[in-house]
Formats: C-alpha cells, structure tokens, sequence
C-alpha cells in the first residue's frame, strides 16, 4: 500500500473561467484601487496593509528599486548584449547579484535582529544585547550586516527617512531601537563611524513589519526586478554594454599586460 501523498494546496491564488481570486480578494476588485507595493504586502501578509503599514512598505520597496550603474545592473546589460532575445534572461542575470554586498545584507540584518529579541523578555536591555552581538561579530571576525557605506558617509540618507517614516506610522519598535544601538556599539568598538545604511533599515522596519527573515532578501529582489527592466531599456536606446566589453578586452588582453 503506497504511503498518502501530500495534498497540494497553495493559499494564494487561483482562478475559473471568469475569476481570478488572490489571497481572497478578487483581482478584478483590486485594479485601479491597489498600489503595486500594497498588492507585494498582500501576498506576503496575507492581507491589505493598513494606510500607515503602506506608506512604510512602499518606502522600503522604492528604496530598492534602483542603486545606479552596480554589478547587477551590468550583469543584466551584458546579458542582454550576448542574448537580446530574452529580457527576461537579462533580469534574471541581474537578480543573481542580489548578493550580501548589494540588497542581500537585508537578510543577515534582520536575521540577527529576529534572533537577538525572539526569546528576549519585553523589558531587556537592548544595549546589553546589542553590546553581545557586537562581540560575537567581532570574536567570529565578521562583518556587520547593516552597517556603514562606501559613499554614504557620515549617514545614509535613505536610512534617515526611512526611520523617520517609521516612527511617524508607529512601526518604530524594538527591532527599530537594537539597529540603533548596534550602529552605535560598533562605532565605539571599532573607533570608526558605522551608521546604519539602508540595508539595515529596511532589515529594522521589515522586522517591525512581522516578515520573517528568510524572505527579506525578496523585498530586494522584487523591487529591483523594475529597476532592471529600466536599465534595460536604457541599454536598447542608448547601450553600454559593448564599450563595456570592448573595454575590458582591450585593457585586461594578455598581448596588453606590461
């Protein structure tokens, strides 16, 4: 007798011949009365955010959507370069860059914050917890998700803002106030400033926002999906990827090395 299979079900969408419903809300209901972001925040949360959850969520995803001239945004030009016929290949070629040094710090940030206040009562000491993680990074000699910029100095704008917005709409909580507190246990212990960047931000306010760690990294990638597709766009109006090409080969060809 073979084992019972699992019933496959998914709690998202599903549609007839003249209906298509997500997460409970008929789609058609939704056109032209729901923002891109809040629709995002319906699929995650499995329900419409509040006026005050919208504006915080579409801050974060806007924050996301474009970095400039980055390795992801090269990675998709080349891309399309070599295959023209697929957009959608070039995307996803950026979207592979969405690592722990562009967007994906988000994660690692809001990892450790999850993990620090998931068992810590109300009422701990969030400097105390700070200073531990502090040392543990500093033991384990890593990096701080979350934390300073190449460019961005002495703050980072974005962060400014987004905190600001955050506070505003009553999702400044504790995930919020340990980001801080981190920012400013690391700048005393390494004797150098290291303000809290975007990255961390978001990872604070995602955080505040309930959404687990381990999707965090999406906010990055779904928002900068549209910011490939732009840079794309560019590309076919106006390319850079074949100088970028020429370039390199010209500079980095072993006939050219002294």
């Amino acid at each position: 007798m073979s084992a019972k299979r699992k019933k496959l079900k998914s709690d998202l969408g599903w549609s007839t011949t003249d209906r298509i419903v997500v997460r409970d809300h008929d789609l058609v209901d939704l056109l032209g009365k729901v923002s891109l972001g809040d629709f995002a925040f319906l699929e995650l949360k499995g329900r419409l955010p509040t006026p005050q959850e919208s504006v915080v969520f579409n801050a974060i995803a806007v924050t996301l959507v474009e970095h400039g001239v980055t390795p992801s945004a090269i990675a998709a030009r080349l891309t399309y370069f070599g295959a023209p016929e697929a957009l959608q290949a070039a995307v996803a070629a950026g979207i592979l860059g969405m690592g722990d040094r562009f967007g994906g710090s988000i994660e690692e940030a809001a990892r450790v914050l999850q993990e620090a206040l998931e068992n810590a009562p109300s009422d701990a000491d969030l400097r105390t917890i700070a200073k531990r993680i502090i040392a543990d990074h500093k033991a384990g000699k890593h990096l701080i998700a979350g934390l300073g910029h190449p460019i961005h100095k002495p703050v980072d704008p974005r962060t400014a803002k987004l905190f600001a917005l955050a506070a505003e709409n009553g999702l400044s909580g504790r995930h919020v106030k340990l980001m801080e507190l981190i920012a400013e246990e690391a700048t005393a212990a390494y004797g150098r400033e290291l303000p809290v960047n975007a990255t961390g931000a978001i990872g604070a306010i995602a955080s505040e926002l309930q959404i687990p760690w381990r999707v965090t990294r999406g906010l990055a990638v779904m928002a900068r999906a549209i910011g490939l597709v732009a840079h794309l766009q560019e590309e076919m109006a106006d390319p850079m990827a074949a100088e970028i090409w020429a370039r390199v080969d010209e500079e980095a060809s072993a006939q050219n090395q002294d």
